[in-house]
């Protein structure tokens, strides 16, 4: 009776050990927050305003030199 008593205290305690030494919730990398800014006057934190779209670069045109051809 002891001895069944012992195995089931000794199966709690290693199933509780293994939850503490189990990996906390992130198993990923971290994500790093941006700085809010604040206002100048106020010290409130002040919502950005959205970027400008850039438009994509355009596509090389004209034929680009190579020495060979200036050499000539």
């Amino acid at each position: 009776m002891g001895d069944l008593l012992g195995n089931i205290v000794k199966d709690v305690v290693e199933g509780v050990l293994k939850e503490i030494l189990k990996k906390s919730n992130r198993s990923g990398t971290t994500r790093r927050r941006k700085r809010q800014s604040r206002s100048a006057t106020t010290g409130r934190f002040v919502r950005k305003t959205t970027k400008r779209v850039k438009a994509p670069a355009r596509k090389q045109v004209s034929r680009r030199r190579t020495t060979a051809k200036r050499s000539r």
